[in-house]
């Protein structure tokens, strides 16, 4: 399906950045550098040029005809659930529910899950690093349920988790642990295969943030071991309005409708109506089908430049941006010292984020400056907002240079 123009037989970064037309342009009279992918990434020609060609051809929706145009329309939207769950090794297509981003699937499982199971003195075990989306759905459960929030301990110097006491945080009352994957702050990866294989002996449900990781880093769901996984196809090259929850079959088939309406039903009487098996229980009225070809696509050209290479490179390009960042006088970057993933979140001393990012913006920088829908992690570390720097397959050794000169630059501008 996919027709794209790159062939390289090992990562070559000029060739990928060449399938992006978004890189080709100038910002106030420089190229564009865009270091702004933790909060979305660029897309594809192929993947635009899919979208296009479903709305030029193919258009029309999926299930409930039998002319061409529906059956093409279905045929690419149920293959594009295929190749989701090949994209995160899951069991069966039956366990790829469509949903408009990872903040969606996990309001979904809190929904579906979380109302009819949860009662006051169950805890969910989550972590201080969780983004927004993986905290407040968490938090109205709670208010709804009478269940309590309990949170693991961060390391107080580089915020990884600390995880000595991890038995003891496991405890009987425990019934859901949700983290995510990769800080979209921090940069560091937590070790969810431990966490959920500890988490599942003990009985307890485990749900993975993955929308920092599914765009540079293999993803193994049978490996993880978790038993649901959300991800936003908008953070690994694809649509906007489109992600994937994963949950194994046999937890989905447990679970009622979250919300009801069309295409979610198997029959329908004035006073009652039955539901269809998942993933179609969970995709009530007409889905975003030319988001799930794009996505689809996506997952095609991240395999074709090769995630194990995309990995690699974005976390050299973030660990060399963090240790360069470091040397610079009055300079705060968060996280570990270490390897990390493509985020370099930092703070520096007397000039405010934004105006950071306003500067940079003038010399054609794309960063991210503010609380990053992570408040109570900063909060935590001691800092209310911060300049964020995020890479991805299309980045280059040579923006790194750009993001340390726009930082000098602002520096001696605004401290």
């Amino acid at each position: 399906m996919i027709d794209c123009n790159y062939s390289s037989t090992r990562f070559d970064v000029a060739a990928v950045r060449r399938e992006f037309p978004a890189l080709d342009q100038s910002i106030n009279g420089h190229p564009l550098v865009y270091l702004d992918n933790a909060a979305t990434t660029q897309k594809p020609r192929c993947v635009i040029d899919a979208v296009s060609h479903f709305y030029e051809r193919n258009n029309a929706n999926v299930h409930r005809a039998m002319h061409e145009l529906a059956q093409r329309a279905t045929t690419a939207f149920e293959g594009a659930r295929d190749r989701l769950a090949e994209f995160i090794h899951a069991a069966s297509s039956e366990e790829i529910v469509f949903t408009r981003g990872t903040t969606e699937a996990i309001n979904l499982v809190a929904a579906a899950w979380g109302d009819a199971r949860l009662q006051r003195g169950d805890q969910i075990l989550l972590t201080p690093m969780e983004h927004h989306s993986n905290l407040v759905p968490w938090q109205r459960l709670a208010a709804r349920t009478g269940a309590e929030l309990r949170f693991l301990p961060l390391h107080p110097r580089t915020g990884m988790l600390e995880l000595t006491e991890l038995d003891r945080w496991l405890n009987p009352k425990v019934k859901l642990l949700s983290v995510t994957h990769v800080s979209n702050v921090l940069g560091v990866r937590n070790p969810v295969e431990q966490l959920c294989a500890e988490a599942s002996q003990r009985g307890i449900l485990s749900l993975v943030d993955a929308a920092q990781s599914a765009g540079h880093m293999r993803l193994d769901v049978q490996s993880i071991g978790c038993d649901f996984l959300a991800f936003s196809g908008h953070k690994m090259c694809g649509p906007t309005g489109i992600g994937v929850l994963f949950g194994r079959r046999e937890i989905l088939l447990q679970l009622d409708p979250w919300q009801g309406g069309g295409e979610m039903i198997e029959s329908v009487e004035l006073e009652r109506s039955t539901y269809a098996p998942p993933p179609q229980r969970f995709e009530a009225g007409t889905p975003d089908i030319a988001g799930a070809i794009g996505l689809q696509v996506a997952a095609e050209f991240l395999d074709l430049v090769g995630r194990d290479a995309i990995h690699h490179h974005v976390q050299s390009l973030a660990s060399e941006a963090a240790r360069r960042l470091r040397a610079l006088p009055g300079v705060r970057v968060l996280g570990p010292e270490g390897d990390r993933t493509g985020v370099v979140a930092f703070a520096m001393e007397g000039v405010h984020p934004h105006d950071l990012a306003t500067v940079a913006n003038e010399s054609g920088v794309a960063l991210r400056a503010g609380h990053h829908c992570a408040q109570p992690l900063l909060k935590y570390l001691g800092v209310s907002s911060v300049t964020r720097a995020s890479f991805h397959c299309y980045n280059t050794p040579e923006e790194v240079d750009r993001l340390l000169e726009t930082v000098e630059s602002a520096r001696r501008l605004l401290a």
